[in-house]
């Protein structure tokens, strides 16, 4: 996981995790990586001191580091995420195709998740076909 410290064009600060940084740049290219205060699509990185450690421990280190504010905020968000699964029907590859057939009438209205390339979210979202990608976390924030 990359920890990113970012900033939108309003000034707002916050973090943002990334499993690669390419996946930055994908999201900030598909306005699916949104300012949470104001929820401005212009999202940029601010300067970071790199964090350097060895593989063992990696990410006990990078969660110890977390205050008491920051790991409930993501628990809240593993939450959320976690709610979020659990009241939808996970439709895999076929997410562009269902979520077509939703929007159009031709399928009952139900939550669903799976997966859709960034060509494809890119075509839903100029559709007009309202969606969201849900955020990859840290798996231990206590």
């Amino acid at each position: 996981m990359i920890r990113y410290s970012l900033t939108c064009d309003n000034a707002h600060e916050f973090e943002g995790w990334f499993s690669e940084s390419a996946d930055f740049d994908r999201q900030v290219e598909t306005g699916f990586l949104t300012c949470p205060v104001c929820h401005s699509a212009a999202i940029s990185k601010l300067l970071m001191a790199p964090s350097v450690s060895t593989a063992r421990g990696k990410d006990k280190m990078q969660t110890l580091a977390m205050d008491a504010m920051r790991r409930e905020a993501l628990q809240k968000l593993k939450e959320a995420v976690a709610a979020v699964k659990a009241n939808s029907e996970d439709v895999g590859t076929q997410f562009p195709e269902e979520a077509r057939k939703i929007h159009y009438g031709e399928a009952d209205a139900r939550g669903i998740i799976g997966q859709a390339t960034v060509d494809e979210a890119q075509a839903l979202l100029e559709e007009g076909i309202e969606i969201a990608a849900i955020p990859v976390l840290p798996e231990d924030v206590n």
